[in-house]
């Protein structure tokens, strides 16, 4: 997992060869005007799934999620969010079989850590990284982007 913010735009682009298309895609769209839905950058190796207004969860049942075919790039646009975090190896209450169609497998168990992050910072999420994300942490609604970017 990796805590950062839009302002290390460089050092981030470092991490995927396709992130320095998302960071075009964010700078030359309203991307908070995006419709609900997926809206692809590079074929499905890079895409947005715009899934706001989302429900927001509590700690106590927030479900852990993992990938495997993608990293996910959490950019929080608009007020502040917690999310967990697990190392995927640590992960015992598992809830049903991987998907392979919505690559996610889901968990029902506390994670080991948590953070908040406001609007400007952003979460990136590995395979090997369960993730509680959509904790809600006040009355502001929130307004964020969820890129996946393929990593098998």
């Amino acid at each position: 997992m990796i805590l950062s913010n839009l302002k290390n735009r460089a050092w981030l682009e470092t991490l995927h060869p396709l992130m320095p298309k998302l960071f075009e895609f964010l700078e030359q769209t309203a991307v908070r005007s995006l419709p609900a839905g997926i809206h692809e950058i590079v074929g499905r190796d890079l895409y947005i799934n715009n899934q706001f207004p989302a429900e927001l969860f509590t700690k106590e049942n927030a479900p852990i999620e993992v990938h495997r075919k993608y990293m996910d790039v959490q950019i929080l646009l608009q007020g502040r969010e917690t999310m967990g975090w697990k190392p995927l190896e640590e992960i015992e209450a598992w809830r049903g079989e991987y998907d392979e169609q919505k690559d996610v497998r889901f968990a029902d168990e506390p994670c080991e850590h948590y953070v908040t992050i406001k609007a400007g910072e952003l979460t990136v999420f590995f395979p090997e990284d369960g993730h509680a994300p959509l904790i809600g942490v006040d009355d502001v609604p929130l307004v964020k982007i969820i890129a996946k970017l393929r990593v098998e």
